[in-house]
């Protein structure tokens, strides 16, 4: 009798240690699930900022050119654009911390906000010099902003994964644009590579280590967070 007694007590307890883990397990799958859209908004709204700015300095430079139809938002840029350069960011900075989990190789060269901010303005500087600063030629300028662009790279990164992403992200963006010049529906001034300008992969390949390098710090942020918890837990 005090046997089955015991045996029943032992059952009581056993249960709730299973609730137990299995309440965590499934809070933790919902948090994964919500900072991950909270990252890609985050994102998103990093790419829409620096879409409009850094649009309408190459518009003031008068280097890309849209038809007057469609420039409908405040900094004079088309309503477009900033969606998708949104869109973009979000990808590519969900993209990178994905990628290193993949590669079993995580990033940690200058993993703070600190220098995340520096490669932003470097980032700005760089788009700034393509638009502002007055070179002999095309050519110059081009072997210039790519010298930059890698510099970037090496000073804020330095991963195979970034630089690899960087290169098929320069790739796919310059022919996406080429596209758009090819359809009619802007232009650019002065092309001299395929409809548009020769050193337009470099802002590309910069901005992609940009942004990834805001995603992985938005995932080491996020990581910490479910880390502290599950200690408190």
């Amino acid at each position: 009798m005090l046997l089955e007694i015991y045996e029943d007590m032992a059952d009581d307890d056993t249960q709730p240690s299973i609730r137990k883990k299995c309440g965590p397990y499934i809070s933790s799958i919902t948090s994964r699930s919500l900072n991950l859209v909270i990252r890609g908004i985050v994102l998103f709204l990093i790419g829409v900022f620096l879409a409009l700015v850094l649009n309408l300095l190459q518009i003031q430079r008068n280097v890309t050119l849209f038809p007057p139809d469609v420039i409908t938002s405040i900094f004079s840029s088309a309503w477009w654009v900033p969606l998708c350069c949104g869109t973009a960011s979000a990808v590519i900075g969900l993209l990178y911390p994905c990628m290193d989990r993949h590669l079993g190789e995580p990033h940690k060269f200058k993993r703070e906000w600190s220098s995340v901010m520096r490669c932003v303005a470097v980032f700005v500087g760089i788009n700034h010099a393509s638009a502002k600063v007055d070179f002999a030629n095309n050519i110059q300028l081009s072997l210039t902003l790519a010298a930059l662009s890698i510099g970037l790279w090496w000073t804020f990164d330095r991963s195979r994964s970034g630089f690899g992403l960087g290169v098929g992200i320069a790739f796919l963006a310059t022919l996406v644009t080429q596209l758009l010049v090819y359809n009619g529906v802007y232009q650019y001034t002065s092309p001299d590579f395929l409809y548009v300008r020769s050193w337009l992969p470099c802002i590309f390949f910069a901005g992609g280590i940009t942004m990834g390098n805001i995603g992985r710090q938005l995932a080491m942020y996020e990581c910490k967070v479910i880390a502290e918890k599950s200690h408190q837990d």
